[in-house]
């Protein structure tokens, strides 16, 4: 390291080539420059201390951490900066509603509780009181659990890119989230929900409990993708729709979950007399019909908002004399009366369009009564 010669109160300096500088500044401490590369480019970087001796064990400490690739340990970069830079990088390569789910909670608890401390100083113990004092505030578990898998993954894109030597957050356990319950119908109160449904919306809600299709799945459902002749369907595409933003299609949530999908005559029946329906509403509609093929669109061809079809189920639900649920549980649904009703799991699992069969079992164990008996039975005979 070649330091500068110069009188305390210059701002000359030199430098040898890769090895830094120091220089006194006007304000009467001490700097220590150099470069560094980052992202294919050269960077300089700084250390400032108020005596001399310091600088030169910080900037030292600092080309041996760049020369070993390591993070500079006096970093400057805040946390807060960094996930403002993360979240800009990383818009293009996930979900829309996913990355808008990150920006708000990284908006509204992390930076704000996190965003000042140096992304190089950020230690478990932040991370821990963060939680600590979000829940102190009446944030849910499970609401600090999504805040923590937000910090972790992009706290794991910083260890990749040396930024940091370890994640702080892959070491604290974040608040385990309750269980949420799950509601599901009864086939008698299926029956009383589509009894009590809108001819329009009929199909829709049959096909729902008796697939277990998502929402965004119904949405996005075209009648190219239906065959009523050989009485099935491929899910393809899922709906997309954030709020201030158009509609998209996109793929459904897995690889699995892209699938082929039976179904029962009465199901046939249903669309084929849907499907007249719509051209009807098509014709009526005239220049105004914006034609995207879906066999669920609004009154003018376009897609439909799920929060709107969500919001629509509970008057329903009401004027049916049943529980208030979630659309959601009408998938519940579906895969409980099945399963309930002896289908074997992993058909459950492939109508479904779940990653695996494992999921399945742990979501509805407790639908599987049959199965229940028949190990008692096993065991019976075997220690009869």
């Amino acid at each position: 390291m070649t330091e500068s010669t110069a009188p305390p109160k210059s701002s000359r300096s030199t430098r040898t080539s890769g090895e830094g500088t120091i220089r006194h500044r006007k304000d009467g401490r001490w700097e220590g420059r150099y470069y560094a590369t980052e992202d294919g480019g050269s960077v300089r970087r700084s250390v400032i201390k108020t005596t001399r001796q310091d600088v030169v064990v910080a900037l030292r400490a600092a080309l041996t951490a760049r020369d070993d690739g390591k993070p500079a340990p006096h970093g400057s970069l805040t946390v807060g900066a960094f996930l403002t830079n993360w979240l800009d990088g990383a818009r293009p390569t996930i979900r829309p509603g996913t990355w808008r789910r990150y920006e708000e909670l990284t908006r509204l608890y992390l930076i704000p509780g996190l965003g000042r401390v140096r992304l190089v100083a950020l230690g478990p113990h932040h991370v821990a009181k963060l939680y600590r004092d979000l829940l102190a505030s009446g944030m849910t578990p499970a609401t600090t659990h999504y805040v923590h898998r937000t910090l972790r993954r992009a706290l794991g894109q910083a260890e990749r890119w040396k930024l940091v030597t370890s994640n702080a957050a892959a070491v604290v356990t974040p608040p385990r989230p309750e269980s949420r319950e799950m509601r599901t119908l009864t086939a008698e109160q299926v029956r009383r929900l589509l009894d009590a449904a809108p001819d329009r919306d009929r199909p829709l809600y049959l096909l729902a409990v008796s697939t277990g299709m998502r929402l965004g799945e119904l949405l996005a459902l075209r009648w190219a993708d239906v065959d009523l002749d050989s009485r099935s369907l491929r899910v393809v595409a899922t709906l997309r729709h954030l709020s201030g933003e158009a509609a998209t299609f996109a793929p459904p949530k897995t690889a699995r979950s892209r699938r082929r999908v039976e179904l029962s005559a009465s199901v046939v029946a249903s669309l084929s007399a849907h499907k007249v329906a719509t051209i009807e509403e098509r014709w009526r509609a005239g220049q105004l019909w914006q034609d995207h093929d879906l066999v669920f669109p609004n009154l003018l061809g376009r897609p439909r908002g799920p929060s709107n079809v969500s919001r629509e189920l509970h008057p329903l639900l009401e004027r049916a004399g049943l529980p208030r649920i979630r659309f959601h549980d009408l998938r519940h649904t579906a895969a409980t009366l099945m399963l309930g009703r002896g289908v074997h799991p992993k058909l459950v699992s492939d109508m479904l369009g779940h990653a695996s069969v494992g999921i399945t079992l742990d979501t509805y164990s407790h639908s599987l009564p049959s199965m229940h008996r028949e190990a008692a039975q096993v065991m019976e005979e075997l220690l009869r």
